[in-house]
């Protein structure tokens, strides 16, 4: 029997060539140093050129305070140019905001007229109030603009009679804006135009004491100063009780006389 010889496990044939090792890399070189130093001078020149923020604040500081001191120089009451103030920065306002509407009689406001530094000052035209609390030194005691103060004062707003017309009653005011009767001269004129004349001088008067005392509330309603905090409650038909108050001899004296017809 023939013998059965077991093959030896075949064997992945070798390169001939002989594995080369990795040749590891070559180290970076380091980087020269500057063949030239830099000097002291070159130092100093360099530390002298530079800004920094601190110096930029400085300059911005300067300049804020120089505008300011110029601008009250100028205009004597205001450090920034007079400028209107943002409401919502103001104290007031939003203490008006947050305490809503208010309503006082003509009798309660009289409380707030500045006597009481614990109280905002208050001034009423027209039948609504206003908060004048940022003008102290103008309408608190001592003020220039005092008698505005805890008060409706309409009336004097346009007939500029500030001891007599602290009133909110307008009647009769508009006689203020017509003109005087003279015989001489409405003699020149016949019945007939004479009355169509006095019906038109009526309509103009009374549109002028519309147009005076739209110049003041248009005034505090734009105004950022000061702040619209409520209305003054009266009765019902209060303008058309009592008698109406005299023309104060101010406005008195403004009217004119009536001018001749032309021709004549």
């Amino acid at each position: 029997m023939t013998e059965l010889r077991q093959r030896p496990p075949s064997q992945a044939p070798q390169s001939s060539q002989p594995s080369q090792p990795s040749q590891p890399s070559e180290p970076s070189q380091p980087s020269k140093p500057s063949s030239k130093p830099i000097s002291i001078s070159a130092l100093a020149k360099r530390e002298d050129t530079s800004i920094s923020v601190l110096d930029i604040c400085r300059v911005l500081v300067f300049l804020v305070l120089a505008s300011c001191t110029l601008s009250y120089f100028i205009t004597k009451e205001s450090a920034v140019w007079n400028m209107k103030r943002p409401a919502f920065t103001r104290f007031e306002a939003w203490r008006s905001w947050v305490s809503g509407p208010q309503q006082h009689t003509d009798a309660s406001l009289r409380a707030y007229d500045g006597s009481d530094p614990t109280l905002p000052i208050l001034l009423a035209l027209n039948g609504t109030i206003y908060d004048v609390s940022a003008g102290r030194r103008h309408y608190g005691p001592g003020g220039s603009y005092h008698f505005f103060a805890g008060a409706d004062a309409s009336r004097a707003f346009v007939t500029s009679c500030f001891q007599t017309d602290i009133t909110p009653d307008m009647r009769g005011v508009e006689t203020m804006f017509l003109p005087l009767d003279d015989p001489e001269i409405d003699a020149l004129y016949t019945k007939r135009e004479l009355k169509i004349l006095r019906q038109k001088e009526a309509r103009s008067a009374k549109e002028e004491v519309r147009k005076a005392l739209k110049h003041w509330v248009d005034f505090f309603e734009g105004s950022r100063k000061y702040f619209k905090v409520g209305t003054v409650k009266r009765e019902k038909g209060w303008e058309n009780r009592g008698e109406p108050p005299e023309l104060c001899e101010s406005a008195q004296k403004q009217r004119k006389p009536r001018p001749r017809p032309e021709g004549k």
